[in-house]
């Protein structure tokens, strides 16, 4: 039967498929618009299977906020090749799904099983497979609830960062996002030593006393020796206590509280590609 290039062309702004992978899946289907888009999704399971061992390192990290800034996000979508991850059609489908998440803050297992449109976002990203031809997966995600939740995209979507202050003004937006730009730079743990786990300090307490056994120090003054490499390793790899990447001078914390007294981080969530 003949195929019109109209519906080719809705056929390919439902499912974003190519035009000739659109008109074979016509003519397939006889022209039944709906059996035509289960050729394409069958298609894209067939090659999900056959790449499902595939390295897909490229990708894009979005970060979206809720409308009174309370709520975050952060959505990482991989794929094998930076041409297809600079693809604003891509970014808009990880844009699509971040969206789609700030609204309750789902589990990653739900916001899979979440609706994006007629289909759910799973079905989408097999559907997206069979038309790119790419391994895609929702490959990280993570969310955040605070007073104010200020986003960052780091070079180009290769990272982000949504950073949790303890309390809300639009005069702190400059001051969440320098903040989140330091995450992205310094890559903290944890927000102070108090977030930092035990078995980390314990780890970071033997790696010190080693250190100054093998230096020859007093046994009598190695735990004091590890307490001070453990104290460095705080300053060095938890925010608040880190220096400041716009002014040395001063650290994180004393950044936040020049610019209110009482304004700290209460927590941070920190994805980047690779």
């Amino acid at each position: 039967m003949s195929i019109s290039a109209a519906d080719v062309k809705k056929l390919r702004d439902t499912t974003g498929a190519g035009m000739m992978d659109c008109k074979k899946a016509l003519t397939e289907a006889n022209g039944d618009f709906d059996k035509a888009i289960e050729i394409l999704r069958k298609k894209g399971q067939k090659l999900s299977a056959k790449r499902a061992d595939r390295d897909a390192k490229e990708g894009v990290v979005m970060a979206v906020v809720s409308d009174n800034h309370s709520k975050g996000v952060l959505v990482k979508l991989s794929c094998e090749t930076d041409f297809v991850a600079k693809n604003e059609d891509f970014i808009n489908f990880a844009t699509d799904i971040a969206n789609i998440a700030i609204q309750n803050l789902p589990s990653k297992e739900d916001l899979l099983n979440s609706k994006l449109g007629d289909i759910t976002v799973q079905e989408k990203i097999t559907e997206q497979i069979g038309v790119i031809g790419e391994k895609i997966e929702l490959a990280d995600y993570a969310t955040l609830e605070a007073a104010m939740v200020v986003p960052y995209i780091h070079m180009g979507y290769k990272a982000g960062v949504i950073v949790g202050l303890n309390k809300a003004s639009d005069s702190f937006e400059d001051a969440g996002k320098d903040v989140a730009m330091q995450v992205a730079a310094m890559r903290p743990s944890a927000v102070s030593k108090e977030g930092v786990s035990q078995e980390i300090i314990d780890k970071e307490l033997e790696i010190g006393r080693e250190i100054a056994l093998k230096e020859g120090k007093p046994e009598q003054i190695v735990d004091k020796i590890a307490q001070g490499k453990l104290n460095k390793y705080f300053k060095e790899n938890t925010l608040l206590p880190q220096s400041f990447v716009k002014d040395s001078n001063m650290t994180v914390e004393s950044y936040l509280k020049s610019v209110d007294p009482d304004l700290t981080v209460v927590d941070f969530k920190h994805i980047e590609l690779g």
